[in-house]
């Protein structure tokens, strides 16, 4: 299927690997340009120049990268001095550590905030205006299916990002669907990232078992019996960045291999 999206210009965050480096990928492959952004430079500038090689050069798209803390005031300005308007922007920032809330302070709380809520809106608030305009533009925020089914040892993620998915439900229906802009947030279940071997690694730690076994019984939970693949999730990413998801707005869509059991 051709996504309609060749020539577009997207803005990837956290995109040196994992989840937003499978974006990326999914993207660059459509022919969209990209600008990746990731605070680790070598990882990030490594992560480009494989793309750059696998897909670039066919397509004949640029891929530009800068690393950056884009949950940073100074962070954002990078991104927005490299490229000012953007027709798709992936969002995506590292979550907050797991542990007890009885042991996070106030500042705890306002950094999660501010990485996990704060952030994307003010990528949201860059960017819609000039796609409307242009009367094309999409918007993915990669969350958590946490939102939808909280884990206990991520009360920070938990919070913050249902506090983002609270403002995507209203800002996403004020009149932006209207002029062709989407606004969706993608929600990953377990996927094989540094990201869930940490979060393994904390229940193991509080629980005192073995990492593997840990592992394998929140494997056996999930129906899909596997942990999910960065590359699928971008696959998915990039349909809802497509011409052809321009009546989705609004939604989580959630990518968890059927662990979630509710009806909706």
């Amino acid at each position: 299927m051709d996504l309609g999206i060749a020539g577009k210009w997207a803005l990837v965050g956290g995109a040196s690997k994992g989840l937003g480096f499978g974006c990326a990928q999914a993207l660059v492959r459509e022919g969209v340009n990209l600008v990746m952004v990731a605070r680790g430079a070598d990882a990030l500038q490594q992560a480009a120049h494989r793309l750059t090689a696998d897909y670039a050069q066919a397509n004949g798209v640029q891929v530009l990268f800068v690393p950056a803390d884009i949950t940073t005031t100074e962070g954002r300005a990078a991104v927005f001095a490299k490229r000012q308007e953007f027709d798709i922007v992936v969002t995506n920032a590292g979550g907050p550590p797991p542990g007890d809330f009885r042991n996070w302070d106030r500042d705890a709380w306002l950094r999660a905030i501010d990485a996990n809520m704060l952030t994307p809106i003010e990528l949201i608030k860059a960017t819609v205006d000039a796609m409307a305009e242009r009367g094309f533009g999409r918007i993915v925020n990669i969350t958590s299916s946490a939102v939808k089914s909280p884990i206990d040892i991520l009360g920070l993620s938990n919070g913050a990002r249902s506090g983002l998915t609270g403002f995507v439900a209203g800002v996403s229906r004020s009149g932006l669907a209207g002029r062709g802009v989407t606004i969706n947030n993608l929600l990953p279940g377990a996927f094989d990232t540094d990201r869930l071997r940490t979060t393994m690694q904390g229940v193991a730690t509080r629980t005192g078992q073995p990492l593997e076994v840990v592992t394998d019984a929140r494997r056996k939970a999930i129906p899909a019996l596997r942990f999910g693949h960065a590359e699928e999730f971008g696959a998915i990413c990039a349909f809802l960045c497509s011409q052809h998801a321009g009546y989705i707005t609004g939604q989580n869509v959630l990518a968890d291999g059927g662990a979630f059991g509710g009806t909706f």
